[in-house]
């Protein structure tokens, strides 16, 4: 079934109101008492793994309780994949893919950097959403028709930047000694090397900051489909692109991802981060 243009506006709408419905819950938790726990606690992992400290809090929960709360009311067919609850019919005709606060590092350190992801899968495919931060106040909203900022009551369009090389471009990471296996990291120095500027430890931020065209190029591994989905859409409707490290379309479990506004840096990043990908 084709989605009609106004089935999507009344997505775009009821996704605007997930954003405030998850904003309710976390910001007052926020620089707060959040009710930190370790997920990765108990785990069989190297000390130094990323995953042994995997922090959620009372915010995470709560907030991606309250975004189904408010799909099972309005939209009691669609199914839901989340990364505290699972998935309900995961296989459903529309299904929204949650991450109630990517960055809970950030979040629980007190940095604004953290953002809700909320997109919505059409038919398996990835046709709307969102990526919202409440303490500044954005949402950042995409679909194939554009994408768009919300911002203290100010609607407007964005779009990516020309970069015509990689020595021009402003490019991030979350951590490439915690996120990147060896031969990885070795591929994001070969890049960090040649772009002109590198910022950590964004999440992802810097994925609306791409679309917003004030960075160039995002790199990371070891996504799950949470991470990720709510991005493309934002991205891809600001003009940029979205792939695996193949350069192939990233698929529904995430995984190894390159966010580029312009091609043009994307395929000289893509020499060096071929040669690991997976």
């Amino acid at each position: 079934m084709t989605l009609s243009a106004d089935r999507l506006a009344a997505l775009d709408a009821f996704i605007i109101d997930l954003n405030r419905a998850s904003a309710e819950v976390i910001l007052p938790l926020f620089r707060a008492d959040h009710g930190l726990e370790d997920k990765g606690a108990g785990k069989d992992l190297p000390p130094a793994s990323h995953a042994a400290f995997d922090p959620v809090t009372e915010a995470d929960r709560g907030a991606e309780a309250a975004i189904r709360a408010l799909i099972a009311k309005t939209y009691p067919e669609h199914g839901v994949i989340g990364e505290e609850y699972g998935e309900d019919r995961p296989d459903a005709e529309f299904v929204w893919v949650l991450d109630p606060i990517d960055g809970t590092r950030a979040f629980i350190s007190g940095l604004p950097v953290w953002t809700t992801l909320i997109g919505l899968r059409h038919q398996g495919r990835p046709v709307l959403g969102s990526i919202g931060q409440p303490y500044i106040g954005e949402i950042f909203l995409g679909h194939a028709g554009g994408s768009r900022l919300l911002s203290r009551g100010i609607e407007r369009r964005i779009q990516v930047r020309d970069c015509p090389a990689l020595t021009s471009a402003i490019i991030a990471t979350t951590d490439p000694d915690a996120c990147f296996d060896g031969a990885e990291r070795a591929a994001w120095l070969q890049v960090r090397a040649a772009a002109k500027l590198a910022r950590l430890g964004c999440d992802a931020y810097a994925y609306a900051m791409v679309a917003l065209g004030k960075m160039d190029m995002v790199i990371e591994a070891g996504l799950k489909s949470w991470d990720i989905e709510a991005a493309i859409p934002v991205i891809e409707g600001a003009g940029g692109v979205v792939t695996d490290w193949h350069g192939q379309p990233i698929g529904q479990h995430g995984g190894q991802m390159v966010i580029s506004g312009d091609r043009r840096p994307l395929e000289e990043a893509l020499v060096a981060l071929r040669r690991s990908a997976k």
